[in-house]
């Protein structure tokens, strides 16, 4: 992939994003996968519109992937995620042989409420399952990505809080 396609793809999650943030139920999180230059599967986060702490962005996508494809393994996809992704997101990346994981806004950029632990980390996650044909990189289109949510430092409404 080109950096033009990855950042034509981040765009993708960008608009799902928004539309999660927008919808009631769900969240500001958006997720693509592709896979041969083809989005396979995307969505936004759904936890609050199926009362299923398990549906992120990202866990969304993946079940539309395998879904569409008539898999359980997505090797050679790619994930482009507008946040990076937790353990349990990465977890399943690496459960469904997902290649790269392309990500906008890192945990730093964000307010500690989107992590379950400040010490877990994508890259830590991936080091430990020993996946050594799996990237991540984050940073696409970081100042649009991290414009969807709350800062380090912000005061969020406390029922948005379900982290902290």
């Amino acid at each position: 992939m080109t950096s033009t396609d990855d950042e034509r793809f981040m765009r993708r999650a960008l608009e799902l994003a928004a539309t999660g943030r927008d919808r009631p139920g769900a969240g500001p999180i958006g997720c693509v996968i592709v896979l041969d230059g083809q989005v396979v599967g995307d969505g936004h986060n759904e936890v609050g519109i199926r009362h299923d702490p398990s549906a992120h962005a990202e866990i969304v996508a993946i079940r539309r992937a395998c879904e569409s494809l008539g898999r359980d393994d997505l090797r050679g996809a790619t994930l482009y995620s507008t946040l990076q992704p937790c353990g349990m997101c990465s977890m399943a990346s690496i459960w469904t042989s997902i290649e790269r994981i392309v990500y906008g806004a890192c945990r730093t950029d964000v307010h500690r409420m989107y992590f379950e632990d400040r010490h877990l980390d994508v890259l830590d996650i991936i080091d430990d399952a020993f996946r050594n044909d799996m990237t991540a990189t984050g940073g696409l289109l970081l100042q649009e990505c991290a414009a969807l949510y709350y800062k380090p430092g912000d005061d969020p409404p406390e029922q948005e809080q379900a982290n902290v």
